[in-house]
């Protein structure tokens, strides 16, 4: 008998050769991300003396990722660089805000037929940020939060590669803060635009938020498996 289940392994292995069971596996990328950035505060776009303006933002970094099969957890690390305009029509003169962050995702992430769809937060810590009124560029980080927490979404699908081995992926990434950007400072002080007059009705929290394109370069690093017939879990580089 004991023979007997030996010769059925072997000849299960020869003709099943994707008869392994995939237990985890494991990626890593580099991503790159570009659209618009800014940040939403109600208090300011119900005042008539500011319009806003869409501003642009970019991130770069990288990835790893813990996989079930289709289902997985990614892990992003990405520098990030953002702005938000406001015209002031009262002054006839723009301001400009930038910042600068480290952001760190956790996303949950189902990837299958070369398309992918991801959740999670986001935690930013803040490393700069400014603001610029007709050239005079001024440093405002005690006005603002050094950690940030988001909801983030996006989908997407392979457009280079198919095998796990390597790939490129391009999607979509929409991005949402869920705290406040303006620390306790910046409330007193009346920030982001430092007009107590916008805030006549009160504090209005102020959210970042992003939406744009993403870009991975995909590297599948190997996966534990588990052969049939009770066979030891062994790691498989791609």
């Amino acid at each position: 008998m004991k023979k007997l289940i030996l010769l059925f392994c072997f000849f299960a292995s020869l003709s099943l050769v994707d008869a392994q069971k995939q237990i985890v596996w494991f990626d890593a990328g580099l991503k790159v991300q570009y659209g618009a950035s800014g940040f939403y505060n109600s208090a300011i776009a119900d005042f008539s003396d500011y319009n806003y303006r869409i501003g642009t933002g970019y991130s770069f970094g990288g990835k790893v990722g813990i996989n079930f099969r289709y289902n997985g957890i990614a892990i992003d690390v990405m520098y990030n660089k953002a702005s938000q305009v406001f015209d002031d029509n009262e002054l006839n003169r723009t301001v400009n805000f930038d910042w600068k962050s480290l952001d760190v995702y956790t996303l949950y992430r189902h990837a299958k037929n070369l398309g992918y769809f991801e959740i999670g937060p986001k935690v930013s810590f803040l490393n700069e940020v400014t603001d610029n009124v007709q050239g005079n560029t001024v440093e405002r980080n005690d006005y603002y939060n050094k950690n940030m927490f988001s909801g983030v979404i996006g989908f997407g699908a392979n457009i280079i590669g198919n095998d796990g081995a390597f790939s490129g992926i391009l999607g979509l990434r929409f991005e949402y803060g869920l705290t406040d950007f303006v620390s306790d400072a910046g409330t007193t002080a009346h920030a982001p635009l430092l007009n107590p007059a916008v805030y006549g009705n009160g504090h209005k929290s102020t959210n970042v938020a992003f939406a744009g394109l993403v870009f991975e370069l995909n590297w599948g690093i190997g996966y534990f498996a588990k052969a049939q017939c009770g066979a030891r879990s062994k790691f498989i580089r791609f």
